[in-house]
């Protein structure tokens, strides 16, 4: 009966238990018990809840004194420096550029949402440009945080390619910032920025395209979301333009499997146990499109060879060089069809790829990616490092030619008698049977008049004849 007078007198609801137990059901149950069986310690558990109350408010709004602070940020591997350096674009991150650096105050040029963004990260995401000499970057659709951009003025290379083996024909976006291509690493240390890869299906794009004030873009008729993302790239690119494939470079003997009658402009090979795809541009070759991308620009090229070299594949191995270095770097891609051989090899000819010599050369000038303007008015965007009607010789076709030169000189001087001067241990041949018998008969012929002074005998056998009886001559 005493017991249950006290449980009685047990409030049901302590307010400062209440708030400090709120996000821990089960533990304040155990304090309603604890205070049921001792009521006399209410005060004591309602000061423990208060007391619990204000570490939690502490802990979200934290309340740091200024020496503290101070101290924190002469610390350099603390969380701040650490946070300082992601934002810098780690490449864990694979920001090509902070996201703080890509000013999302800048009026918008361009946008498109729904965008397939591959690399660095696989989501969907909006497509947007910047005006002026602002930025290309990605922003996230439902935070509406820009995730990572690269400024226009950074990028090297834009490349836009058929995506190899889709039953729907696709197209990538490849954007190769400065230093991002796998061969130039960045000076000082710094984090190399990451590639960015979007893909674009053929058609219009699905979820429209807008101008920087919110108007749709009115796209004409079999105008498709590639040639409206390529047209605004252009428009913005001032060091380069964006590059496609182009069958007078390199085209696969082997068609498109998956698209019947379509050229595929890819090779497959393997880079190690990673596979992949080498596309052959008029400015360099790609390895894609897994992290990371590979893009071997000419003037990046040493040379090119080949190993292994099968019934059914073959290896192709590129000596490449850093700009600002003089270290050479090996990469080998492997299991190429013997199909693609003679493309491939070609291809490597016609720039001069196989050759080390020329590796300066290709260094010494960039090649014009953008096209060179003719007397005709006409664009070609023919690499400048084949040589042409009216352009000096080249070190390999110097080489060649005086190769050539000299096999001619070698067979201006060989005489064929020469051959008969030489003694050899074995048998003689018919032809120099027939010499030596033309050349016997011919002494016998000068020698006619004289065989009825001379004993023959005596001729042969010296001072011998004169032990052999006359009866046995």
């Amino acid at each position: 009966m005493a017991f249950a007078t006290i449980n009685s007198s047990t409030p049901k609801s302590i307010p400062a238990i209440e708030d400090a137990f709120a996000a821990e059901p089960s533990l304040k149950k155990r304090v309603y018990e604890a205070i049921g069986t001792t009521p006399q310690y209410i005060p004591l558990f309602e000061d423990i809840a208060r007391y619990t109350s204000s570490l939690l408010a502490r802990n979200t709004n934290p309340i740091i004194p200024q020496p503290v602070q101070a101290a924190a940020a002469a610390v350099p591997d603390g969380p701040a420096a650490k946070k300082r350096k992601l934002e810098k674009g780690d490449a864990a991150t694979g920001n090509a550029q902070t996201p703080g650096d890509l000013k999302a105050d800048l009026p918008l040029q361009f946008y498109m949402p729904d965008v397939s963004f591959a690399i660095p990260q696989r989501k969907k995401l909006t497509l947007e440009s910047t005006a002026g000499r602002g930025f290309l970057r990605a922003r996230n659709q439902t935070s509406k945080e820009v995730e990572f951009g690269v400024a226009w003025d950074k990028i090297q290379h834009v490349l836009c390619l058929p995506v190899p083996e889709k039953n729907q024909r696709q197209t990538n976006f490849c954007i190769i910032p400065q230093y991002g291509d796998g061969i130039n690493p960045p000076p000082n240390g710094e984090p190399a920025p990451e590639s960015i890869v979007w893909t674009v299906a053929d058609g219009p794009p699905k979820a429209g395209a807008f101008t920087g004030n919110g108007q749709q873009i009115a796209t004409t008729e079999g105008e498709t979301a590639e040639q409206l993302v390529r047209k605004t790239l252009n428009e913005n690119l001032s060091q380069t333009q964006v590059v496609r494939p182009d069958e007078r470079e390199f085209v696969s003997a082997m068609p498109e499997a998956h698209r019947k009658g379509e050229k595929a402009y890819h090779v497959k090979a393997f880079r190690g146990s990673k596979e992949g795809y080498l596309f052959l541009l008029s400015t360099g070759i790609l390895f894609g499109f897994k992290k990371p991308l590979l893009f071997f620009a000419f003037e990046t090229i040493d040379s090119i060879s080949y190993t292994s070299v099968l019934q059914r594949t073959f290896n192709l191995n590129v000596m490449a060089r850093p700009l600002a270095s003089e270290e050479t770097q090996e990469f080998e891609f492997s299991m190429i069809d013997q199909a693609d051989f003679s493309g491939i090899d070609a291809y490597i000819k016609k720039h001069g790829l196989q050759d080390a010599s020329l590796a300066e050369a290709r260094r010494a000038k960039r090649y014009n990616i953008n096209g060179v303007k003719t007397e005709d008015g006409n664009t070609t965007t023919t690499g400048e490092g084949v040589a042409g009607e009216g352009e000096e010789e080249s070190e390999l076709q110097k080489a060649q030619r005086e190769l050539e030169d000299q096999e001619d000189e070698d067979e201006e001087d060989y005489d064929p008698g020469s051959d008969s001067d030489s003694d050899g241990s074995g048998s003689s041949s018919d032809g120099e049977d027939s010499e030596d018998g033309e050349g016997r008969a011919d002494n016998e012929d000068d020698d006619d008049d004289d065989d009825g002074d001379r004993d023959l005998v005596a001729d042969e056998l010296g001072s011998q004849a004169e032990d052999i009886p006359d009866d046995q001559l």
